[in-house]
């Protein structure tokens, strides 16, 4: 059940507060769970990509084509890894700017509409 809009900006006002009278706790708070995971991840794609030059170089130096091939391969994981995970990172504060939630409001209403004048078109052929 969403929040209502008193109860939103009740909660954004007490994380300011709590952001004011306690930064560092503030900080511990915040939700380091999927930024920590998603930096986790970039940092593991940035290895997988290096070990992936290595068995590019090694598929070269033995004349192995299907060892540079594999390489290859595993670069391009590693980069496509790395850069959704880069994306889809939340920046620090991000989760408690009421900017954000309202952007994501916006985008749902904006969906309801579309999806209202479809439904209205598919009524006006059927009947």
């Amino acid at each position: 059940m969403p929040l209502s809009e008193h109860e939103q900006r009740m909660l954004e006002q007490m994380e300011r507060a709590l952001y004011a009278e306690d930064p560092k706790f503030a900080t511990a708070l915040e939700g380091s769970g999927l930024r920590t995971y998603t930096r986790r991840r970039v940092y593991q794609a940035v290895a997988g990509f290096l070990v992936g030059i290595a068995l590019l170089m090694a598929g070269m130096v033995a004349q192995q084509i299907w060892i540079s091939v594999v390489g290859f391969l595993v670069m391009l994981g590693c980069a496509v890894l790395a850069v959704t995970g880069w994306r889809r990172a939340p920046k620090p504060g991000e989760q408690g700017a009421p900017g954000a939630r309202r952007q994501a409001r916006q985008r749902r209403s904006m969906m309801d509409r579309i999806e209202q004048r479809w439904q209205r078109r598919r009524d006006e052929q059927g009947q």
